[in-house]
């Protein structure tokens, strides 16, 4: 019987993953693979996995730049390379644009909605209380939190566990990545590091 609970759980919270999570210029690159550590991508389209490409914008090294039309972030890096990562983006008029900075970092991050996504998908409002952390919370196994002037943006880099996602605008604004992926990008993305999204 607590098998079928923590079953239904997983469902009901993977379910809600999929209608909530998440948040450039256009760029030329050249691509070439990065073999994934964490073994299969089962959903994930080939376009969207992880590659060292050829980058040729102005920001400098160690700057995040998110391009929404075309689903990719790059973390800069030096000598014109970046490593790009295959996106989920925030659904027509709930994206973030501008830049911030990365002011708060969490490893398998509680989740809760916010006032407005209640309010345009009251069925969340059961979640009001927050989600706790682990493999079925929508944030995914770590969260990037973007701040400007000092002040919370309410919009997060984070995880999913939903790869069919990636290249898609489902979100509720928030950039998403597969679970393997944003785990490297958190482990190489210090505090204060500028986020760029076009």
């Amino acid at each position: 019987m607590e098998e079928h609970h923590i079953a239904r759980r997983g469902l009901v919270l993977g379910s809600l993953a999929l209608m909530l999570s998440g948040c450039t210029s256009t760029l030329r690159q050249v691509t070439e693979p990065i073999s994934s550590a964490f073994g299969p991508r089962s959903g994930l389209s080939p376009r969207y996995r992880r590659q060292h490409v050829r980058y040729y914008g102005n920001e400098p090294p160690g700057t995040i730049v998110v391009d929404t039309s075309q689903r990719f972030l790059y973390a800069v890096e030096t000598d014109g390379w970046a490593t790009r990562y295959g996106v989920g983006v925030g659904e027509q008029g709930l994206s973030f644009k501008g830049t911030a900075t990365i002011a708060r970092k969490a490893d398998w991050p509680s989740w809760t909605p916010t006032a407005n996504m209640m309010r345009r998908k009251p069925r969340l409002v059961q979640y009001a209380g927050g989600v706790p952390g682990g493999p079925n919370n929508p944030l995914g196994a770590r969260a990037l939190y973007l701040y400007r002037d000092g002040r919370d943006t309410h919009f997060r880099i984070h995880g999913t566990n939903e790869p069919w996602t990636i290249g898609t605008a489902v979100s509720s604004g928030c950039i998403r990545l597969i679970n393997d992926d944003i785990i490297d990008l958190y482990d190489r993305t210090p505090l204060g590091t500028t986020v760029v999204v076009v």
